[in-house]
């Protein structure tokens, strides 16, 4: 479906973009971030403007979440992965990017 080029960066490629807006994610990133298909991913902008994409994990995998939390509760799932997803977003904003 699209071309790809090897870019001198050993981090970075090329990919075509087909005219619906498509693009194939190369498969030694879709390795590196775990994507099966049919799979999601994520698209986020950062405060300083880059582009970061991760990988959404399925209903099968977050299965069973509230009950790994370190302690029993009575709040809604919502609440419980509203508060995940928060903390992850923000250990994640703390780590330096690797490029």
């Amino acid at each position: 479906m699209s071309d790809s080029e090897s870019s001198p960066d050993a981090e970075t490629e090329v990919v075509a973009v087909s005219k619906r807006g498509r693009v194939t994610i190369p498969k030694r990133f879709r390795e590196k971030l775990g994507i099966d298909p049919p799979g999601k991913v994520l698209f986020r902008e950062t405060e300083d403007g880059n582009i970061v994409v991760e990988r959404v994990q399925s209903a099968s995998e977050m299965q069973g979440f509230a009950a790994r939390s370190e302690a029993s509760t009575d709040a809604p799932a919502t609440d419980l992965l509203r508060e995940k997803r928060e903390r992850d977003r923000s250990d994640r904003d703390d780590c330096p990017p690797s490029n």
